[in-house]
């Protein structure tokens, strides 16, 4: 699959824009670096390795400002009592890893509980739900755009199985009425 990309790729720079083949070339060599990267499992043991460190930093932050302004009556953020940007980004990467799955590994499973803490906290502010929701509305955003590109690519057969599929809901829906009304 990448041979061919490749392949299409040096047609189309000798052909249309010959001056361009060498940087197309060079950013094709980085990205297939990053996609093999991306596919060793060691690499990617590391990078989650090096994320729970980051978390048991921000762990211990969080525990800080917990000391530091105990007894006071406010919402503790990274930076103490005020909502600041450092917790925007926070809550977004949290929210992400959330999606991703790896919540009940770094902090749901009772590790890091000021972290689970402020994540319960920004989730009940207003903004956050506005504008990244509940996991679900992250999903939903992740797979719609998907269907709509294969609506596009493939109409007919999209279409028609999701016409076969509706029908078949509605007969069997209809068929249960009837059945209902008929013998209950």
């Amino acid at each position: 699959h990448l041979a061919n990309a490749s392949t299409e790729l040096m047609k189309l720079d000798h052909e249309e824009e010959p001056q361009l083949s060498e940087p197309y070339l060079s950013k094709q060599k980085k990205l297939m670096a990053k996609i093999l990267e991306h596919d060793n499992v060691n690499y990617l043991k590391k990078i989650l390795g090096e994320l729970g460190m980051v978390l048991d930093q921000i762990e211990a932050e969080l525990e800080k400002r917990k000391l530091e302004y105990q007894g006071q009556k406010c919402e503790l953020w990274l930076c103490g009592c005020v909502f600041t940007l450092a917790d925007v980004l926070l809550g977004a990467t949290l929210h992400r890893l959330k999606f991703l799955g790896l919540s009940k590994k770094y902090w749901e499973d009772g590790s890091r509980p000021n972290l689970q803490s402020f994540f319960e906290r920004i989730q009940k502010r207003f903004a956050f739900r506005k504008v990244l929701g509940d996991i679900h509305t992250t999903l939903l955003s992740a797979v719609v755009p998907n269907a709509f590109r294969l609506v596009k690519r493939k109409p007919p057969s999209f279409f028609g199985a999701s016409f076969l599929m509706g029908s078949l809901g509605g007969m069997g829906y209809f068929a249960y009425w009837y059945l209902k009304k008929k013998y209950i």
